[in-house]
């Protein structure tokens, strides 16, 4: 603006007397040079800000990248026993001896056939357990189940009950999560009838354990919905909260029921 100004007053002291003219070039001369270096500056000043916000457009970019593109760019890997194991060696490695560790190391012989992400959820559990009606009759126990099912959230819980209707049939399924379901509800319901399939989050079945409302010596299958991704592409055992308390969980008499056998872990 300091060039603009300056021709205006030159304009201006054309109209007036030739010493002032005079006096007017006299005082202004210096202002060109003046205004090439104010608006070097203000050059300077304009161009910075465009550069840093788009450099931190661009870093913000990358950083995005690095957590979900680079998992929707993958191609998703079925979840295997040995990524299992090997996340459970992660979690307990930091609070117990070597000994201890490999005392945790599941047997093989435990696992069931793992999903290869073909299946649905029916054709998956008619593939592991394919005696299921034979099982379902004989099972008369109350405050347990047959099968549990262990997924990362209610909505997800909801999903899984509805998409198993072909293999379930006239089997009793529970749901097994916090969500509008309070605890003591659900131990009562457990007390009164007979249930053969329960479907929830690790949480709430933990706490139904430790209540007393659910024995898990009757349990013969075990299956982890591992290989589902949320929007956030996350997988259930990639979330710390869910991952803790499914280890909690295999701690409070899984490991020692896949030990002895009577137990079989599916990861689908």
């Amino acid at each position: 603006m300091d060039g603009a100004s300056f021709l205006h007053d030159h304009e201006a002291s054309d109209g007036e007397g030739g010493g002032d003219t005079e006096m007017m070039q006299q005082e202004t001369a210096p202002v060109p040079a003046l205004s090439k270096k104010t608006k070097q500056p203000k050059e300077c000043f304009l161009i910075k800000p465009k550069e840093t916000s788009e450099d931190a457009t661009k870093t913000r970019k990358r950083r995005k990248k690095k957590i979900t593109d680079v998992l929707a760019k993958s191609e998703p890997k079925p979840g295997t026993p040995e990524d299992l194991q090997k996340l459970m060696k992660d979690y307990f490695s930091s609070n117990r001896s070597v000994i201890e560790l490999e005392e945790l190391n599941l047997p093989d012989s435990c696992f069931l056939k793992a999903n290869d992400l073909t299946h649905s959820l029916s054709s998956y559990l008619k593939e592991i357990c394919p005696k299921w009606v034979k099982l379902r009759k004989n099972h008369s126990e109350k405050k347990s189940v047959l099968m549990l099912i262990i997924c990362g959230s209610a909505i997800r819980a909801l999903e899984l009950i509805r998409s198993m209707t072909a293999f379930r049939g006239d089997s009793k399924v529970m749901k097994l999560f916090a969500k509008h379901i309070k605890v003591q509800e659900q131990v009562k319901l457990l007390e009164k009838r007979v249930v053969h399939l329960g479907v929830g989050t690790p949480g709430r079945i933990k706490e139904l354990i430790k209540q007393g409302g659910l024995n898990l010596n009757p349990l013969k299958f075990l299956v982890f919905d591992w290989n589902w991704r949320d929007q956030k592409l996350r997988r259930m055992m990639d979330i710390p909260e869910i991952r803790k308390e499914v280890f909690e969980l295999l701690e409070m008499g899984v490991f020692s029921l896949c030990k002895s056998e009577s137990l079989k872990l599916g990861l689908f």
